[in-house]
């Protein structure tokens, strides 16, 4: 029995050894990446790069205009995903009836998750471009793209948020004259919303860091002026991080390392917003 013991205690001291190396291995990397970036770009932030546009000179080249572009297009990104992914969550899994269809769909939801982001690039140029005739390299289409890929992973996150409600809350909703209707949206809805929030804030920052569909919709463009409008021309962060890092010219390494850091922050901004979110309106059960 000791003998026992004394193996299932070393193999918890192994798996622990092996988890804490692992975390380790992974910050190493991180504080690695955090120190190129640092020291290459943190000189070239200044206020002149953080309010210019785009230039062929790395010296009066600025990452507003990216900046800009990408705040246009992840508005028009939330602007639809968020609704039709929560509604679509709500529908599934409150009111849809369970027969061969709706399973058909969840696994379909299920499988759109997983799916490479250049495929929704693929299929934005085709709808939205030759079909529908929307601007190319809009911020627009760029941002309808995107929904396209955001929504499923909203979908699947407020489906777990609301499923983790207790049922006796809609039951006792129910049970006082207020309709299905009423029960799911004022009483469910608002109790899954800090996990429905979390979950779209964490697709938007993935969103964000995408250039593959955004390639295909020819938001590669070199654009010398902020966009005004969702239709104007207009490239993002990402990408005007990819042109950059493509330059001959050596002077833009700078540039490139200092969007970097732009980016990041921007990144971790939101995912702090979803943290605080998450805690500003979770309800212990």
């Amino acid at each position: 029995m000791a003998k026992r013991l004394q193996g299932r205690y070393a193999a918890e001291r192994r798996f622990k050894a092996i988890g804490a190396g692992a975390v380790a291995l992974s910050l190493s990397f991180l504080a690695f990446l955090l120190f190129i970036m640092l020291r290459d770009g943190l000189g070239g932030i200044d206020w002149a790069f953080l309010t210019g546009s785009d230039s062929t000179d790395a010296d009066t080249a600025g990452i507003w205009g990216a900046f800009k572009g990408s705040l246009l297009t992840m508005g028009v990104t939330l602007a639809l995903s968020f609704p039709l992914g929560v509604l679509a969550a709500v529908y599934l899994e409150q009111f849809a009836p369970r027969n061969r269809w709706v399973d058909w769909i969840e696994v379909s939801i299920n499988n759109l998750a997983a799916v490479p982001s250049i495929i929704f690039g693929l299929l934005g140029l085709a709808v939205f471009i030759q079909v529908m005739g929307l601007p190319r390299s809009s911020a627009l289409v760029g941002g309808m793209t995107l929904a396209l890929m955001t929504m499923p992973v909203i979908v699947i996150a407020g489906r777990n948020a609301i499923k983790a409600v207790p049922p006796s809350i809609k039951d006792a909703a129910l049970a006082v004259g207020a309709s299905p209707v009423q029960a799911v949206f004022h009483h469910v809805l608002p109790l899954a919303l800090p996990g429905i929030l979390t979950g779209t804030i964490i697709g938007m920052a993935r969103a964000l860091g995408e250039t593959a569909p955004l390639l295909i919709i020819g938001m590669r463009v070199f654009a010398a002026a902020p966009p005004e409008g969702v239709t104007d021309t207009a490239t993002v962060l990402p990408m005007q991080i990819f042109l950059w890092s493509d330059e001959i010219d050596q002077a833009f390494v700078q540039n490139t390392s200092a969007a970097i850091i732009v980016l990041l922050a921007f990144l971790l901004a939101m995912n702090g917003l979803a943290i605080y979110l998450r805690n500003r309106f979770e309800t212990r059960w």
